[in-house]
């Protein structure tokens, strides 16, 4: 496995590339013959017919003005026979060794894109890169397009800058890494995206590659899947502008994505924090971050690097580990929550964490109980299918809720028990008819059944007060729950048909990510 070479400005000497034949095939009626291309520890596959290699050398005699002789000469007779195949692996090896010798710094363009150089090697990815955006760069910032790029480009930019090379070695201005640098400085919409497993047809694990982001100097929205967190440098630069961000199938921890620094020190607080005791780093926070999509990671706890995340208002933690709701008092501005598919078991004292909530997707967790969902007098929308609710006494923590529209509580045990439905909307009372159960409008038929079982509810508590006399009935059972109360001249609230968090923007996939 190829990991990333490490950062730093002390590198030795580039290693020798080197190319060997290592095979064929025959495909239809002609032979292919098979490249292994080796540059320092990453290696990577080529396949060219005879044909391939002879328009390589016209170009090469023509422009770079070396020996006709050099390479092996065509055979009509004969041609796929095995022994002839066998000694033109051997010499078309030596013919790309000696290529390879004759240009030690960077090869010329046609060389370097039959070996592929532009898919896995650092500086014919970067004058590819360079290339594109010199000729579509201005075009891409106009359209306000997201672009996508993959670890491995970004590896290479980083690597080239960091080399202190002219920015322009080949001598041609289209590779100039000026176009990389001037594109990124301006660029919003960044989408980063590796591959599991390696890349292409090389021994690249690109999702382990180092890279850095401080080249991009003003975005607004960025998207990364299939990287390393703890190998993303430069990302803190984004903070004055960056509104979006979205890191999945990344992450250990949310520390490693919002405070990448902490690991320098023992204790940190964010910026405009009242100081107490020894003299801790003051760390800036988010100031522009709106929304953030941490979902898919391997994450189980939110700890308390959102505090440099004051102004979040959509937060997806779906598909981690979360064990516990905690920290998330410090998100004042919180109105939708996504904690679907982790592992928490109890809601208890959530409502001092949520206080604002509206949107609340709890799917797919390992809850019994409610009880902790009563107090959250602003919750529009609450997504808790998939969990383990069996009795229907638990229903009533969220009947009352004046603001609920929205509630979703299918694969659940108690919703396979006969009238489920009716028997859910009768703890909302006289707000059942206001009420989307499991994305299902409520009928006039469910309605009739729900005050058949609300005065069969009354008539049971008129006689417990009758051979109860002196016990008082503290509540009325929830059936006479308050509306939401709206300031006078508002619009009804507009609920989504699901409780969970709006998507990062996307539009047209970008130019050079999926080759």
């Amino acid at each position: 496995m190829a990991e990333g070479r490490s950062f730093g400005p002390e590198q030795g000497a580039e290693p020798a590339k080197e190319a060997r034949v290592v095979g064929s095939e025959l495909v239809d009626t002609y032979t292919v013959y098979i490249i292994q291309v080796t540059d320092g520890s990453h290696e990577w596959t080529v396949k060219h017919r005879y044909s391939d290699f002879h328009d390589l050398h016209e170009k090469l005699v023509a422009e770079r003005k070396i020996d006709k002789n050099l390479l092996p000469p065509k055979k009509i007779i004969g041609k796929n026979s095995r022994s002839l195949v066998e000694k033109r692996e051997k010499d078309l090896e030596v013919y790309l060794q000696t290529l390879l010798a004759a240009f030690p710094g960077v090869a010329p363009r046609v060389l370097a894109h039959f070996l592929h150089f532009h898919f896995y090697e650092i500086n014919g990815i970067t004058a590819a890169l360079a290339e594109e955006l010199f000729e579509r760069g201005e075009q891409l910032l106009g359209a306000g397009q997201v672009f996508v790029i993959g670890p491995l480009q970004l590896y290479a930019v980083t690597e080239q800058l960091q080399q202190g090379k002219p920015t322009c070695a080949s001598g041609d201005a289209k590779t100039d890494l000026g176009h990389i640098l001037d594109f990124t400085c301006r660029l919003k919409y960044l989408k980063v995206s590796g591959t599991e497993g390696p890349f292409g047809t090389s021994n690249i694990q690109e999702q382990l590659l180092p890279f850095d982001l401080s080249i991009f100097k003003s975005l607004h929205q960025v998207e990364i899947s299939h990287c390393d967190a703890k190998n993303i440098r430069g990302l803190v630069v984004s903070k004055p502008t960056l509104a979006t961000m979205s890191v999945r199938f990344s992450a250990t921890s949310m520390k490693e994505v919002l405070v990448p620094e902490a690991s320098e020190f023992d204790e940190w607080e964010p910026e405009g924090t009242a100081l107490e005791g020894p003299l801790t780093a003051v760390i800036p926070t988010w100031q522009a971050l709106t929304t953030l999509d941490l979902s898919h990671n391997s994450i189980s706890e939110i700890d308390e690097s959102v505090k440099l995340i004051p102004k979040i208002e959509f937060l997806d933690l779906s598909h981690n580990g979360v064990l516990v709701v905690d920290n998330l008092q410090h998100l004042y501005n919180l109105v939708h929550l996504d904690l679907s598919y982790n592992k928490l078991v109890s809601l208890n004292g959530v409502h001092t964490k949520l206080g604002n909530i509206k949107t609340l997707n709890l799917a797919g967790n390992l809850l019994e109980s409610l009880s902790g969902l009563h107090k959250l007098y602003s919750l529009v929308n609450l997504d808790l299918s998939d969990n383990r609710i069996e009795q229907m006494e638990e229903v009533r923590s969220i009947g009352s809720l004046p603001c609920l529209e929205h509630v979703a509580l299918l694969n659940n045990p108690l919703s396979i028990i006969p009238d489920y439905r009716t028997k859910v909307l009768a703890q909302f009372g006289e707000r059942a008819s206001e009420v989307c159960l499991d994305n299902t409008a409520t009928t006039e038929k469910e309605l009739d059944t729900v005050e058949v079982l609300k005065a069969i509810q009354k008539a049971k508590e008129v006689k417990s007060k009758l051979n109860n006399p002196e016990k008082k009935v503290g509540e009325d059972s929830r059936l006479s729950a308050a509306p939401c109360i709206r300031p006078s001249g508002s619009p009804p609230t507009v609920a989504p048909t699901s409780a969970s968090l709006p998507q990062p923007i996307l539009s047209n996939q970008g130019i050079l990510g999926d080759e």
